[in-house]
């Protein structure tokens, strides 16, 4: 009794001690319009502000920031000593948030963006999502974006999120997003947020974009959700590249481009164990533990060998001539490898700021693995360009056209016509099954 007494003294004064410590840290924004063409942005779940670099590259600019990591936080300052900046979301109202970014006279928000935790959707996590903590600061994130009532918002999240299954209690007043039944239906997370967001007076689309697409010399696939207040129709994002040049659009970056003039420049970054050194040495660019000999393929992956699925992330090291796989928050993670092409070490902190397209005077605090973390969990630099050009389009009201049969992403039913489609259909299906068993139930109990 005692001991767990104990414990939860403990997690409460932690918790307490955190809260206080982040609204130590809280300022008011500082940032004056230099220009009255300047379209007013709330950041949340800022990280490294990826995001926000590509929207102010169009004209954007981020009054506050949101984000609860410490060194995040330290790296937001350092580059925008004079924004805004809160701790834990769920920890202030719409009035506090307004404050800190300097419109207490609730003067109009041009765009509110965030990427919400993705853990809770992840298909490397538990996939709890929104039953996760992560997922309900998802959930507030959202109940914001309803009282501020910005122009436009952005949801950025992982693919998961398409299928995830809706795992908290529906209050009554939300079963008209969800119905009750369709809960544990794969995607239900998504279609319940589509419907809420509709219901608060956005027009919406989403997809999965790659980045490639955008200018990014990386293939890194996000699902990102773009709301207007005042349009009645949203495109998709509008690709500037293709894999090979298709539809008269430039071809994918590659990894050789991003990295130029970078040599004898990359001290800061982690080891491989000397262990793992011994088959990279055997390893050319674009090479993975495949290209060893089946003796050392068992050798180098032990029981993992026989494990099924494509095991790309083993062992590989880049290719020079294709775009960077998707940054992922440590680099030299055993199944998710990210080799330098050439050198035995993986890729540096200053190698994964230029795949991210970051400046290479964007200071990124904290210790190496929570700098690569900032980095690989960022937006990349021109899908917030992207972005930007397309609310910007909007708000004009300009004639914004999607390219017809591009393919956005390799899977299925990423697009909101398309999942929306397919969603509604597995739905209907379901409650005619389930209608079918309750008929034969009472049937069955109607017998003598």
């Amino acid at each position: 009794m005692c001991m767990a007494l104990c414990v939860w003294q403990f997690q409460f004064i932690y918790i307490y001690l955190h809260t206080i410590i982040s609204a130590m840290d809280d300022r008011k924004s500082q940032v004056k319009n230099s220009n009255k063409k300047d379209l007013k942005l709330l950041s949340f779940f800022s990280g490294a502000m990826g995001l926000d670099i590509g929207l102010h590259k169009v004209g954007f600019k981020t009054l506050l920031a949101c984000e609860i990591d410490k060194s995040s936080r330290e790296t937001i300052i350092a580059n925008n000593p004079k924004i805004g900046l809160i701790g834990d979301i769920r920890n202030y109202s719409t009035e506090d948030i307004l404050e800190y970014a300097g419109l207490e006279n609730r003067e109009e928000v041009d765009l509110i963006v965030g990427g919400p935790p993705c853990q809770a959707f992840s298909s490397a996590g538990n996939r709890m999502g929104l039953a996760d903590e992560r997922g309900n600061v998802f959930l507030k994130f959202i109940e914001v974006i309803e009282n501020i009532k910005p122009k436009f918002t952005v949801i950025e999240n992982v693919r998961g999120l398409l299928s995830a299954t809706y795992s908290i209690d529906l209050k009554e007043e939300e079963e008209i997003f969800l119905p009750p039944e369709l809960k544990e239906l794969k995607g239900a997370t998504m279609y319940y947020i589509f419907n809420r967001l509709r219901a608060a007076g956005y027009e919406l689309s989403f997809n999965l974009y790659n980045s490639a697409n955008y200018g990014t010399p990386q293939s890194r696939e996000r699902v990102i959700i773009v709301c207007s207040r005042v349009n009645d129709y949203v495109p998709y994002l509008k690709p500037t590249h293709s894999k090979d040049g298709e539809y008269g659009l430039k071809k994918w970056k590659v990894l050789k481009t991003a990295l130029k003039g970078l040599n004898g420049n990359n001290n800061e970054f982690i080891k491989f164990p000397e262990k793992r050194l011994k088959y990279y040495r055997l390893l050319k660019a674009g090479q993975n533990w495949r290209n060893l000999t089946e003796e050392l393929q068992k050798e180098a992956l032990g029981k993992s060998y026989y494990l099924g699925g494509g095991k790309t992330g083993f062992f590989r090291r880049l290719s020079w001539d294709k775009p960077s796989p998707t940054l992922v928050t440590h680099p030299a993670m055993p199944a998710t490898d990210l080799g330098h092409p050439e050198e035995d070490r993986p890729l540096s902190v200053l190698e994964y700021k230029r795949i991210q397209e970051f400046p290479d005077k964007w200071e990124i605090k904290g210790s190496l693995i929570n700098k690569y973390k900032q980095i690989g969990n960022a937006v990349p630099v021109s899908v917030g360009k992207a972005i930007g050009q397309l609310i910007i389009s909007l708000s004009k009201n300009e004639k914004v056209e999607n390219i017809p049969n591009f393919k956005y992403s390799r899977y299925l039913n990423t697009s909101n016509e398309s999942f929306i489609l397919d969603f509604e259909k597995r739905a209907k299906k379901l409650i005619e099954e389930n209608e079918r068993n309750q008929l034969s139930l009472f049937e069955s109990s109607s017998l003598p």
